[in-house]
């Protein structure tokens, strides 16, 4: 929705719609990730993970329906329309991303670095396809509704496809179904629906006994891993009290003109995908809890970077500045997340990919309501 903002600019100018939507996403999606995190080990993984992505899917074919019945009509009533399908984005969220990382949490290491990966690929190719979309109607009459109709009904139909790859296909690979077998031994219950549609049966489910296995809680897992968990908030609230309102709304006319804010969300997304793959380079990998957390702090020189570069530098200098945010964002993510489940059991791990996810959550909401803050001294500004 970020990547069809320019859209959404031009039909409700006054409200705002990329801050307004996602301040009314994050609560939605915090409330419901601190619920599940909370009850994550009584929770049915499988099922969890199933109904993010159909809730995915059904909003996302919401917002083109609710395109077509409004006729691309601004106003209120459409827009707060739009308003509730992201409440349902929110939750669905917090299903989803809880639940894969908590999932991946007890795999490879490699298996995180890729789904993060696969988050900024997400972001990367959207932006592409957005960019397609708006230049194949650039010149047709109404083309910026039309372009944003093509690029919903494709991303629609990649929410479905994602629903049917978890579903059937992802339950009957190898290596996951090891993975999933040695986490139900070690005491993990929330694999047993995915190990039963993999045609694995635990040894509860055969009635045979077995020893329960003790794991540290909620509370000490945090206890040993506060720093990781401070790690992501501080990550994404400096990134989401810059990305995406401030280059959407503050950073001035340019000569891209209609093109500058997709062209700068491209540009954030394809350096925050780069970011991902870099601590696949063992040796620029940051390991060290104290100079990650060094390296994440330093990351708040770039307010006053984008600030004086919004007010007096030209677009050259803002994609550098960008750049280098969606690169910083990538980079320290993986290296948070690749390295704090190491060390635990499965049952652990899940539960600890669960708060990091929360602790994230809670960065990007706390950064969304910062933004608001660039918006003082603008004229007109509500």
């Amino acid at each position: 929705m970020l990547t069809v903002g320019d859209y959404y600019l031009k039909l409700f100018p006054k409200y705002h719609p990329s801050r307004v939507l996602t301040v009314i996403y994050l609560p939605f999606a915090l409330g419901t990730m601190s619920i599940l995190a909370y009850n994550e080990s009584r929770i049915n993984t499988r099922t969890r993970n199933i109904a993010g992505y159909l809730l995915f899917f059904a909003g996302t074919l919401m917002l083109l329906v609710l395109d077509f019945a409004t006729s691309g009509k601004g106003g209120a009533g459409p827009f707060v329309g739009i308003c509730l399908i992201v409440v349902s984005f929110g939750v669905a969220d917090a299903h989803v991303q809880g639940g894969m990382v908590g999932d991946l949490s007890f795999m490879c290491p490699e298996f995180m670095q890729s789904f993060f990966a696969g988050l900024a690929a997400s972001g990367a190719m959207t932006s592409a396809l957005r960019l397609i979309t708006k230049a194949a109607f650039e010149n047709a009459n109404n083309g910026l509704r039309k372009g944003a109709q093509l690029f919903l009904a494709i991303a629609t139909f990649a929410e479905f496809l994602c629903f049917l790859l978890y579903a059937f296909y992802v339950p009957k690979l190898p290596i996951v179904k090891y993975y999933r077998a040695k986490a139900a031994k070690e005491g993990s219950k929330t694999v047993s629906a995915d190990l039963k549609a993999a045609g694995i049966h635990t040894h509860s489910e055969q009635g045979e006994d077995t020893k329960l296995i003790e794991r540290l809680n909620n509370k000490q897992l945090i206890a040993q891993n506060i720093d990781y968990a401070m790690d992501l908030f501080f990550i994404y609230v400096l990134t989401a009290s810059i990305f995406p309102g401030f280059l959407s709304e503050d950073t001035g006319t340019h000569r891209l003109g209609s093109w500058y804010i997709p062209v700068l969300i491209a540009v954030y997304n394809t350096w925050d995908l780069v970011g991902r793959y870099v601590p696949l380079i063992e040796c620029i990998k940051l390991t060290s809890r104290k100079w990650v957390m060094i390296a994440i702090l330093s990351r708040f020189l770039l307010i006053p970077a984008f600030y004086f570069t919004a007010k007096y530098g030209g677009q050259g200098w803002m994609l550098f500045v960008t750049s280098f945010l969606g690169l910083t964002n990538g980079y320290l993510t993986v290296c948070v997340m690749t390295v704090a489940p190491k060390g635990y059991k499965g049952p652990e791990q899940n539960a600890l990919g669960n708060l990091l996810v929360l602790f994230l959550m809670t960065g990007i909401f706390a950064g969304v309501t910062l933004d608001w803050l660039w918006l003082i001294g603008k004229k007109n500004a509500f």
